[in-house]
């Protein structure tokens, strides 16, 4: 369950410092030997985008329920249900964030430990 004290602890996430990242090059070659897949610079750069737009996304839910649990116990709205929906994407968006974070540093971990 999400708190008022875990949205406190994660802190806001602040991904506006990351500078952009532009290629200096474009990469293609075949994959397996195939000529028809080719392997584009740019790929990783939407990747990393996409990534930061979910984490901006997560953190605006956060910000959401948080907003929602701060107007429920001033008494300015008596909805549970608007509070119990914001509660439940912030957790859900957290959850699916962390998700994603594990596997990506599983893959960094399986890839550092490749012999070459």
């Amino acid at each position: 369950m999400i708190t008022t004290q875990n949205i406190y602890a994660l802190g806001k996430l602040n991904l506006e410092s990351v500078p952009s990242i532009t290629p200096k090059s474009t990469l293609t070659g075949s994959l397996y030997g195939s000529n028809d897949a080719t392997v584009s610079g740019n790929m990783f750069e939407s990747f990393l985008n996409s990534a930061i737009a979910s984490v901006n996304n997560t953190n605006s839910y956060l910000s959401d329920a948080e907003d929602e649990e701060i107007r429920f116990a001033l008494g300015e709205t008596e909805s549970t249900h608007d509070l119990t929906v914001a509660l439940q994407k912030a957790q859900t968006a957290l959850q699916y964030t962390v998700s994603v974070r594990d596997r990506v540093i599983a893959a960094y971990r399986e890839l550092m430990q490749m012999q070459i």
